[in-house]
């Protein structure tokens, strides 16, 4: 009996401390200090590099999609759609998960003497992504007219960011991170 009051008076202590139960949620707090949301983003301008790989990787609060270009990035569409299309025929790609990401690079996934520079071996699985929190699938959804797309399936229309990195050595990267929770 003596054990069961201590436990007790201990559990009473720490709710009252506020250790146990959480405060109340405030409309400023973010998911990890994440300010993203889901609206399309863009960057203007068409890239003289070449697509050459995509990647994937999990982090603490977000999964990220790393798109590799052989130059500079120039210009990307990236946002949520009904149904991502393949590049010139307008034929669905499918994909698992609650939400699609369609991601437009502008820059082909070819050389200037139109030899491939990137042509994944699985064009419906570019990146292993079984166990990620966010991301369902990346596939490939075609390169044409010096544009190459992507489809990205997510869990849930969830918060992204866009942006550019430079490197390694003369190429580039395009960044895609989606945010695990609102």
């Amino acid at each position: 009996m003596k054990k069961l009051l201590t436990w007790l008076t201990a559990v009473m202590m720490a709710a009252g401390l506020g250790l146990l139960l959480p405060g109340p949620a405030s409309a400023t707090t973010s998911y990890c200090g994440l300010t993203w949301g889901s609206l399309a983003k863009a960057g203007e301008g068409m890239s003289s590099a070449s697509v050459t790989g995509v990647r994937a990787g999990q982090h603490y609060c977000f999964d990220r999609m790393v798109v590799d270009l052989n130059g500079p990035v120039a210009g990307y569409t990236v946002k949520y759609v009904p149904q991502v299309v393949q590049d010139g025929s307008g034929l669905p790609v499918p994909l698992r998960g609650g939400a699609r990401l369609q991601v437009t690079v502008n820059a082909p996934a070819y050389d200037s003497g139109g030899n491939p520079a990137y042509n994944p071996a699985n064009k419906s699985e570019l990146s292993n992504v079984a166990g990620y929190q966010t991301f369902r699938q990346v596939a490939y959804a075609g390169s044409f007219e010096g544009y190459t797309s992507l489809g990205l399936g997510v869990r849930a229309r969830l918060p992204f960011r866009v942006f550019a990195l430079a490197g390694p050595d003369n190429g580039s990267r395009l960044v895609i991170d989606v945010a695990h929770y609102w």
